[in-house]
C-alpha cells in the first residue's frame, strides 16, 4: 500500500537518533455512533542524539490540522506519505499533532462495529504490527519504547478500558471523560483502547501479598453465553505457572480480557488489555477441542506479557522472540499446570500446529525461524507457521537439548537482564548459555538461520528369525521449493524411537530408546539383537522438529490398527506422518481415506478427529483423482453418516461428524436428512440442533441447491445477529447459480463496503469445491484484479481476497501457467509475490498428489 511502508535501515536510523520519553493521547471518540471520523491530538516528547538533524513521525489518517514542534507551528504540508516530517530537531523535543483519524471496518487501527442486536456501537483496536498509526500520531516501531498516557472522551455510560487500569469517567451530559494513569515503557503496537457499552465480569488472581484485578468483557449480546469462571480459572493457572517458571512476577498493574467482534487474529496480547476474538464466546455447543484451543489462545497471550512486553525485539526479523515462545509456554504449561484439563496439549501440539509448520516450510516462500525483515511489508506476511509452530518446535527441541531447567533458568536471566528494553536473537542465547554451559551458536546456525525441513527415515535389516541385524536413522534434507532462498541443511536432532508390540489389538509401547540424530545416517546399536517389534516410531514424543516415515512393515501395521496406540500422542504422530505423505505423493489419496475409515472408528482424541476429518475432505477435493473423486467423496459421506448414528448421544464425536456430514453430504437420503435436521421433521437423539449447526446444515443445502432466498431469510430472521449475518452472506455467495457468483465477486472484488468478517464469509461461500465449472470464469478476472487489490485495500482485506480468491479449485497446468504469466509480467509487489506464489504452490502440489492416486489405482 502506498506510503504506508518502513523499512528496516529506516527504523535503525530513526532508533540512533531519538529517544522517546512519553506520549500524551488525547481520543474524542463522541463520534462513534455516527462513524467517519474522530479527533486525535498526539504530545510526544523525545530528544535527538544530533541536534539540527531531521527525522519523521508516522500517521496513517485523513487529514492533520496541526503540527506544533517544539513550539513552532509547521506547515501541514509537512503531512504526507503517511509520514509527518520533523525538520531541524532540538536536543529535546516537544511534538503536537492534532489530526482527524479514521473509524475502520478492517479490524486494523480503530475498529467500528454496530452489533444488530442491540444497535450500539464498540469499538477496539487492532495495532499489531504498524497501526498505532491510524489512531495517533507515533514512532512506529518496536524499539521507541515509552510511556503512553491515553484521556479519552466518550459516549455516556460506555465502558472504556485501556493498558492502565480503568479510572472513574470524569463529566456531565451526554459525554465523558476517562484520564488513564501513564504506562510503563512500552510499544505502539501493544497500546490498545477498548469502548462501547461492554459488559465486564471481575475477579483477581492473588498470590501471597500480590494482588492483580482481573477483568473479562463481551458484548450485552453474548453476555448470557460468556463462561468467566473456565476464563478466569484456566487464566489463574498460566499465571501460577509463567510466574514459577519464569520467576518474574507478571509486571502490568491488572489484567483484563476483552472478547470483541470481527477481530481478524486469534488474539493480540496488548499489554494488560488482551483483545480475543468473539467467537470464542461459544453461543451454542462445541467440541472439547474448541474448549482447549481457547485455553491455548488465553495462555498464549499471558505467556506474551513477558515474551514481548516486557521484553520486546528490536525488530520485526525477531518475531519468533515473541511467537515462537508464546506458542511453546501455551502448550508447556498446558501440559504441566498442575488441575490442567488438557494434559495432553502435546497431542494437539504435533497433529494441529506442527503440521502448519510442515506445511509452510514446503512452500517458496519458506524462510528461517528468524527471518530476514526488510520492511514492514515483509513482517505482515510473516505471522505464519514457522515464526509460531516450527519456532515452538524447535525451542521443544532445545529444551530437550540443554535440559528444562537450564532453560528456564536462561529465561528467567533474560527476563531480569531486558526488562523493558529490547533484544536481538544473542542476548536470548547467552542467557541460554550461561544456564547450560552448552555452545548455542551451532545450533542456532541450523536450527534457527537456515530454511527448510529434514525427513526422517528408518532403515534396518532382519536376519531370518526376525531380529534386528542392523538399524540406522536416515536424515534427509529435500532441497528447498523452487524460489526459496538458501540451501537445503542437515541438522542435529534430539529423538526418541518407540517401540511398540500389538497385544489383542493394542498397540503398547514396550522400549524407548533417546538419542542425538546427526548427519546424514545415525546406527542405533542398542536394536541390534532385538527381535523386529510391530511399530518402530521414529521422533516418539515428538521431541525434535522433522518429517518422520515408517518403514514399510510398520506401515502396514499402522494402516489397520492405528487406533490401537493406547497413548494419544505416537496416535497423533503417526496421524500426521500420514497426512504429510499425502501431501508428498507418497500415500494416495484414496489410501488415506482407508486409513481414516479404518483407524477413526477407536480414535479417541477429539482435536485428532476434527483435524482428519479436515484432512480427509482436502484429501479428496485437491489431492484425489478426479476420474475417482466423486466415489471416494461418496465413501466418506457414507462413512459420516453411519458414525453419526453410531455415536454416543450428546457427545462431542456426534457433533464432529454431523459437521463433517453437512460438510459432504450428496445424495437425496444425506440431503434429505440435512433439511429434516434443520426442520424438525428428522432427528439425531442425543444431536442438539442449536443456531451455529442449523447455519452449518443450511449452507450445505445452498450450496447445493436445496435451500433458496427464503430460506436464508428465515434463518436469518431466526439469528439476526454480527454471526447470523455473516453465515447468511455465506450462504448466498455458496449457491450454486450464475447470479449468485456474480454478485458475490461484485460485492467483494468491485465494491469496499463489507466489513471483514461479512467479506471474508462471501469468499467461503463463493469459493466451493462441487462448483468449479461455476467458478471457472473467474480465474482471468482474477489475475486482472489482483494488483489493483493490493494497491488500494488495506492489509488485512487485501490479503483475505487474495488469497482467498485465488482459482486454487482448478487443479490444471493452465492455472500455473495464469499464474507465472502474471508473476512475470505485473511486478507484483514482495508481498503481494509471496502470497500469490504460495498459492500456486498449493495447486501444483496437488497436481503431483493427484497423479501419485491415479498411479495407485492402476496398480
Amino acid at each position: 500500500m502506498p506510503g504506508t511502508n518502513l523499512t528496516r535501515e529506516e527504523a535503525r536510523t530513526r532508533a540512533d537518533l531519538l529517544h522517546v520519553d512519553a506520549y500524551d493521547i488525547e481520543l474524542d471518540l463522541s463520534s462513534a455512533r455516527e462513524g467517519g471520523t474522530f479527533r486525535s491530538t498526539t504530545v510526544v516528547r523525545f530528544t535527538a542524539t544530533t541536534p539540527g538533524a531531521a527525522s519523521f513521525i508516522d500517521l496513517v489518517a485523513p487529514s492533520v490540522e496541526e503540527i506544533v514542534l517544539n513550539g513552532e507551528r509547521l506547515d501541514t504540508a509537512g503531512f504526507a506519505d503517511s509520514r509527518i516530517a520533523l525538520p531541524g530537531l532540538a536536543a529535546e523535543n516537544e511534538l503536537r499533532v492534532v489530526a482527524n483519524c479514521a473509524y475502520t471496518n478492517t479490524g486494523e487501527g480503530l475498529h467500528r462495529f454496530v452489533d444488530p442486536v442491540d444497535g450500539e456501537t464498540y469499538l477496539y483496536t487492532q495495532f499489531e504490527v504498524p497501526d498505532a498509526r491510524r489512531v495517533f500520531a507515533n514512532f512506529e516501531q518496536p524499539d521507541l519504547k515509552a510511556a503512553f498516557t491515553f484521556t479519552v472522551t466518550a459516549p455516556a455510560g460506555w465502558s472504556v478500558v485501556s493498558n492502565s487500569p480503568t479510572p472513574e469517567p470524569q463529566g456531565e451530559g451526554d459525554t465523558r471523560v476517562w484520564r488513564f494513569a501513564p504506562t510503563g515503557r512500552i510499544s505502539s503496537y501493544i497500546t490498545a483502547l477498548i469502548a462501547g457499552p461492554y459488559v465486564g465480569v471481575f475477579d483477581a488472581y492473588e498470590n501471597g501479598e500480590q494482588k492483580v484485578p482481573l477483568g473479562i468483557y463481551c458484548r450485552p449480546s453474548l453476555r448470557e453465553f460468556l463462561d468467566a469462571e473456565a476464563i478466569f480459572e484456566v487464566t489463574k493457572q498460566g499465571f501460577d505457572y509463567f510466574q514459577e517458571k519464569f520467576d518474574f512476577p507478571y509486571p502490568f498493574p491488572k489484567y483484563d480480557q476483552l472478547f470483541v467482534p470481527e477481530f481478524n487474529a486469534g488474539a493480540m496480547e496488548n499489554a494488560g488489555a488482551v483483545t480475543l476474538r468473539d467467537q470464542y464466546v461459544f453461543r451454542s455447543k462445541v467440541t472439547d477441542a474448541a474448549y482447549e484451543a481457547r485455553a491455548a489462545t488465553i495462555l498464549h497471550e499471558l505467556a506474551h506479557m513477558w515474551f514481548g512486553n516486557l521484553v520486546t525485539m528490536e525488530w520485526w526479523n525477531d518475531l519468533w522472540l515473541n511467537e515462537s515462545f508464546a506458542t511453546y509456554a501455551e502448550a508447556v504449561c498446558q501440559a504441566e499446570a498442575p488441575d490442567s484439563r488438557w494434559p495432553n496439549s502435546w497431542t494437539t501440539f504435533a497433529n494441529q500446529m506442527k503440521t502448519w509448520a510442515y506445511r509452510q516450510d514446503q512452500l517458496p516462500s519458506t524462510h528461517p525461524i528468524m527471518a530476514d525483515i526488510n520492511d514492514l511489508e515483509d513482517v505482515q506476511v510473516n505471522f505464519d507457521g514457522i515464526t509460531y509452530a516450527k519456532g515452538a518446535s524447535v525451542l521443544k527441541q532445545l529444551v530437550a537439548y540443554v535440559g528444562q531447567d537450564a532453560f528456564f533458568e536462561g529465561v528467567r536471566a533474560y527476563f531480569k537482564r531486558h526488562a523493558w528494553g529490547n533484544t536481538r536473537l544473542g542476548d536470548l542465547l547467552g542467557a541460554l548459555e550461561e544456564a547450560s554451559g552448552r555452545d548455542l551458536k551451532a545450533w542456532s546456525a541450523a536450527w534457527l538461520e537456515t530454511a527448510g525441513i529434514n525427513v526422517l527415515r528408518p532403515a534396518l535389516t532382519l536376519n531370518g528369525d526376525g531380529d534386528i541385524e542392523s538399524f540406522a536413522v536416515l536424515q534427509e534434507a529435500p532441497a528447498l521449493p523452487a524460489g526459496a532462498k538458501g540451501e537445503a541443511v542437515l541438522r542435529p536432532h534430539r529423538i526418541a524411537v518407540g517401540l511398540y508390540e500389538l497385544t489383542d489389538g493394542a498397540l503398547v509401547r514396550t522400549d524407548r530408546i533417546e538419542l542425538d540424530v546427526d548427519g546424514p545416517r545415525t546406527e542405533v546399536p542398542q536394536l541390534v539383537g532385538r527381535h523386529r517389534p510391530a511399530v518402530i516410531l521414529l521422533n516418539d514424543d515428538d521431541l525434535s522438529y522433522a518429517k518422520v516415515r515408517l518403514d514399510e512393515d510398520s506401515l502396514a501395521v499402522v494402516t489397520e490398527h492405528l487406533g490401537g496406540f493406547t497413548d494419544a500422542l505416537p496416535r497423533a504422530l503417526c496421524w500426521a506422518s500420514a497426512w504429510d505423505m499425502t501431501r508428498d505423493g507418497e500415500l494416495a489419496a484414496r489410501d488415506y481415506l482407508t486409513l481414516a475409515l479404518s483407524g477413526l472408528p477407536r480414535e479417541s482424541d477429539i482435536g485428532v478427529v476434527q483435524s482428519v476429518h479436515r484432512q480427509v475432505k482436502l484429501a479428496l477435493d485437491a489431492y484425489a483423482d478426479p476420474a475417482w473423486r466423486e466415489e471416494g467423496l461418496a465413501r466418506w459421506a457414507e462413512a459420516a453418516e453411519e458414525a453419526l448414528r453410531a455415536a454416543e448421544p450428546g457427545s462431542d464425536h456426534q457433533l464432529a461428524w454431523a459437521r463433517t456430514l453437512s460438510g459432504v453430504a450428496r445424495t437425496d437420503g444425506q440431503l434429505g436428512l440435512l433439511a429434516g435436521l434443520l426442520d424438525g421433521t428428522a432427528e439425531i437423539p442425543g444431536l442438539a440442533v442449536d443456531t451455529e449447526l442449523r447455519w452449518t446444515l443450511l449452507n450445505r443445502l445452498a450450496a447445493t441447491g436445496r435451500a433458496d432466498e427464503a430460506g436464508i431469510a428465515a434463518e436469518l430472521a431466526r439469528d439476526n445477529t454480527a454471526a447470523g449475518q455473516e453465515h447468511a452472506a455465506s450462504c448466498r455467495a455458496a449457491r450454486p447459480t450464475a447470479e449468485a457468483k456474480a454478485a458475490a465477486w461484485a460485492s467483494v472484488v468491485e465494491s469496499d463496503e463489507l466489513t471483514n468478517y461479512v467479506q471474508a464469509s462471501v469468499i467461503g461461500g463463493f469459493q466451493q469445491a462441487d462448483q468449479r465449472a461455476l467458478v471457472a470464469p473467474y480465474a482471468a478476472k482474477y489475475f486482472a484484479a489482483v494488483k489493483g487489490v493490493w494497491e488500494t485495500r488495506s492489509h488485512e482485506i487485501s490479503q483475505q481476497i487474495i488469497v482467498g480468491l485465488y482459482p486454487s479449485l482448478l487443479v490444471e497446468q493452465a492455472t500455473l501457467d495464469a499464474t507465472d504469466a502474471w508473476l512475470a509480467s505485473a511486478d507484483p509487489a514482495p508481498a503481494l509475490r509471496r502470497q500469490v506464489v504460495e498459492a500456486r504452490a498449493g495447486v501444483e502440489r496437488a497436481l503431483k498428489a493427484q497423479a501419485a492416486d491415479r498411479a495407485a489405482a492402476q496398480r
